[in-house]
């Protein structure tokens, strides 16, 4: 199938200009795939973004007459937030993207929308829509109800494994009731809180309640790998932690923060040691890799590189949908509801919709660069460089808690504001 320019499944390049000849042989009308808006009406805005959601996806071309003819709309502060808010009030919408063509002059703002993979969108009034031709239909009675049972699929977290609840170990179910206010840790709370169904533990309650959920579930503990250098693929040193999921994101952080070490900053007639990176940042990237992370794919471990210039927080699956690279601030989706929601009661993860805020936000405080997202890995990357002192790195089996260098390349002497004194450090986080 042919699709249109900046359609999610289009192979053309998108371009960042285009005449008026070019623009109406590139969208000569609306159709199964394009969709012509004057404004950023809330109401017109999410039917067309459901209804391209549950069909085969869509762009729409905002600024733009039914006729075709330009009318022009830039994708300034006001339109990101008309058109995000609008997204936000869609149950589970597709993958979305915004762009701006200009077109003879003229700016248009392009809503670029993905089909839905898992399940199905509704508008905020719980309207079903789905895209036939150049109509945003919905869809009622039997239709509807065939049209769900053909969309819905159920949640990983919740599928129920080969361990009875008997087998759950007694520390472990009392430390997890604590933290979900459950007064009895019986069964019947327990499948209230879907970490088990029936007789049997759910994968949610397996990562919490086992003391070896790897045992049942392949993969399940996290890596931490040592790079002597940046884009080389052999480590000198790997270390595997295992446990109850809450127990390895305490574990990897503190492994990781050891690591890394401290940097020392001198204000005046006083020192500071500051650490490498913000623990608050590496726990919640750490957080996001176990939580949001893909548990079928039960051969892959998720994995933390550490490299001179760089940490790389792996995580296995891609963003959960509507969530891409360019709306992760303004977009919130969990892969695994029930795991995430356990964290945040341990407190262990942020609140919903608050982690990549506080990752950022933090960094901005440290006057360090931002946080990048990658589909492909979660990175943090930073750069300590100067010529002021250094120190050879350790060998590979030190666990010395402040040598830093190693990754770092030397250990800086601040000689004003300690945050506004870090080099610009580099740092990426994906999942």
């Amino acid at each position: 199938m042919a699709y249109p320019l900046f359609h999610p499944e289009s192979r053309a390049a998108a371009p960042l200009t285009m005449s008026v000849a070019e623009f109406r042989g590139a969208f000569p009308g609306e159709s199964q795939h394009v969709e012509f808006k004057r404004g950023t009406s809330m109401e017109q805005l999410q039917n067309t973004a459901v209804a391209f959601s549950n069909a085969g996806g869509g762009v729409v071309l905002i600024g733009v007459q039914d006729d075709g003819v330009i009318a022009a709309r830039a994708l300034d502060a006001g339109t990101q937030d008309d058109i995000h808010r609008a997204m936000q009030a869609v149950r589970d919408v597709g993958r979305y993207g915004l762009s701006q063509l200009d077109v003879d002059g003229k700016p248009v703002t392009v809503l670029s929308v993905a089909r839905r993979r898992e399940g199905f969108a509704q508008t905020s009034a719980g309207v079903v829509r789905v895209r036939r031709g150049t109509r945003d239909d919905p869809l009622f009675g039997a239709e509807l109800v065939r049209f769900a049972n053909e969309r819905t699929s159920s949640r990983y977290e919740s599928t129920e494994v080969d361990v009875e609840l008997g087998g759950v170990s007694p520390a472990l179910r009392t430390e997890i009731a604590r933290a979900l206010r459950l007064n009895r840790a019986t069964g019947d709370r327990l499948r209230a809180a879907e970490l088990a169904t029936g007789e049997r533990l759910t994968v949610a309650g397996a990562l919490y309640l086992l003391p070896d959920p790897s045992r049942i579930l392949g993969k399940a503990f996290v890596e931490v790998l040592r790079f002597p250098d940046d884009s080389g693929v052999d480590y000198d040193r790997r270390e595997q932690v295992d446990g109850p999921l809450h127990h390895v994101l305490e574990e990897t952080v503190r492994r990781v923060a050891r690591e890394l070490g401290t940097e020392l900053v001198v204000l005046g007639t006083r020192r500071y040691e500051l650490s490498r990176l913000p623990e608050v940042v590496l726990r919640e990237a750490i957080a996001n890799a176990l939580a949001h992370r893909s548990y079928e794919a039960a051969g892959t471990a998720v994995r933390v590189e550490l490299r001179p210039s760089a940490v790389v927080v792996r995580s296995p699956g891609g963003l959960p949908e509507p969530v891409t690279v360019e709306n992760i601030r303004e977009t919130t989706a969990a892969r695994n509801l029930v795991v995430i929601r356990v964290l945040r009661a341990l407190g262990l993860a942020e609140d919903v919709g608050r982690g990549v805020d506080v990752m950022q936000d933090t960094m901005a405080a440290e006057m360090l660069e931002p946080p990048r997202f990658e589909t492909a890995a979660m990175r943090s990357s930073w750069n300590c460089r100067s010529a002021a002192r250094s120190r050879p790195p350790s060998a590979p089996g030190s666990t010395n808690s402040n040598d830093g260098a190693h990754f770092a390349g030397s250990i800086a002497l601040r000689l004003c504001m300690p945050h506004a004194a870090r080099r610009s450090p580099t740092n990426v986080f994906a999942s």
